[in-house]
């Protein structure tokens, strides 16, 4: 899966043939389709691979049980972290989805409202017990939260000045002053 995260991410999917996958993997074939039933099974797992750690994270943090600044800090800091370690697979899932199938693309699809409904209900909740501002509605909020995000892998270096935990807490900070209570 590294390899095809690899190759994909730089040359695109389309681009990639499963033989350039197998070489730089260092296996078979045979052993790639062991695991793998195609090049299209491949891409659904690196989505399903990012996506299943991102949500439990997201379950993690809200397990805990903490206020929602903490709450919101905390999943930010999070999701801004494992974007950053899976940089690749995030380029290659922004870049590619487009490419699942239909039933692969509703089940994503369905896996990402799930997470970002679990985050807005932590924003609305606040909102209601004026915790947080209502100012702008907790949907835009999660929208603005997860767009800054996803553009992670388009501007962030490894080796810039901030680590990913810094930059995360940093864009925390930027959404949690957002909604400060006037």
């Amino acid at each position: 899966m590294r390899a095809a995260v690899r190759l994909f991410a730089a040359q695109g999917f389309d681009a990639t043939t499963v033989q350039q996958v197998v070489e730089a993997a260092s296996v078979t074939k045979g052993a790639l389709y062991h695991h793998f039933g195609s090049k299209d099974d491949l891409l659904f797992e690196i989505y399903r691979s990012l996506l299943d750690r991102q949500v439990a994270d997201l379950r993690r943090v809200l397990a805990l049980g903490l206020d929602p600044a903490t709450t919101v800090r905390l999943v930010l800091v999070s999701l801004v972290e494992t974007t950053a370690d899976s940089a690749d697979e995030t380029v290659v899932f922004l870049r590619e989805a487009h490419r699942l199938g239909a039933e692969r693309r509703a089940a994503f699809r369905a896996e990402r409202r799930r997470y970002h409904e679990a985050f807005r209900s932590v924003v609305e909740r606040a909102q209601a017990a004026g915790e947080f501002s209502s100012a702008v509605p907790a949907e835009t909020v999660v929208l603005i939260a997860l767009g800054v995000v996803n553009q992670l892998p388009t501007w962030y270096r490894p080796d810039g000045a901030k680590s990913p935990t810094r930059l995360g807490e940093e864009i925390a900070d930027f959404v949690l002053a957002a909604l400060r209570p006037a």
